[in-house]
Order: structure tokens, then C-alpha cells, then sequence
């Protein structure tokens, strides 16, 4: 289950990728596997967003969370997601970084992470 601050930098990051051209398809996309921050279209290419907020850089930065456990986790819900639709897409894995402090918000947006 997500916490309210999770919640809040998913919202941030979706409000980003739309300013940015992005088309959400789903977000919290939960599967046998695990869930899926955001799903977004990039004109022919599925991307899988991984969302990670913190209110400091005291551990480091955000995306390094997202660890070579994590990102084998990311693709396992990518290629669940594409054999329930029956797609056959060229597929991206994306990070958002978002470090939130004082209302103010340092996106950082790492296009084919992985």
C-alpha cells in the first residue's frame, strides 16, 4: 500500500509527464508480479514509469533506489501488462526522480533508465 507522501510524488510526476506530451494509461497498474507507478503512451512507445520521491538527498538520490532487483521487478509487470493486451510495442523504462522540500519539487526525469 502507497502512503500519502508516495501518493503526492506519483501526482507530481504524472502532472509532469502530461506538461511534458506524455498520455497516462494507467497508474498504480497492479499485477500478480507488483504494481506499476505510471504507464504512459510516448506517441508508439509503451513507457513504464517508476516513481521515486524523498524529501532530501540524506540517503542519496531517488533513482538509486531503483536497484537491479527493482528493475528486474519493473520488467516482469512490462511483460505481464503486454501479454494482457495483446500489444506488441516498443517498450521503455523511465524513472522520475523527485526530491520535495518546503512545497518546492526537483523532478528529475530519466528517460530509458534501464
Amino acid at each position: 500500500m502507497i502512503n500519502q507522501f508516495g501518493r503526492k510524488g506519483e501526482d507530481i510526476a504524472a502532472e509532469y509527464l502530461k506538461a511534458k506530451g506524455y498520455k497516462i494509461l494507467h497508474r498504480n497498474f497492479r499485477t500478480p508480479v507488483g504494481e506499476a507507478d505510471i504507464i504512459v503512451s510516448d506517441n508508439d512507445v509503451l513507457v513504464f514509469v517508476e516513481v521515486k520521491a524523498r524529501t532530501g538527498r540524506s540517503f542519496g538520490e531517488p533513482f538509486e533506489a531503483v536497484d537491479f532487483r527493482k528493475q528486474g521487478k519493473i520488467r516482469k509487470i512490462a511483460l505481464y501488462y503486454l501479454k494482457l493486451h495483446k500489444f506488441e510495442k516498443q517498450v521503455r523504462f523511465d524513472v522520475v526522480s523527485i526530491v520535495s522540500r518546503n512545497g518546492d519539487h526537483d523532478i528529475r526525469h530519466i528517460m530509458e533508465a534501464f
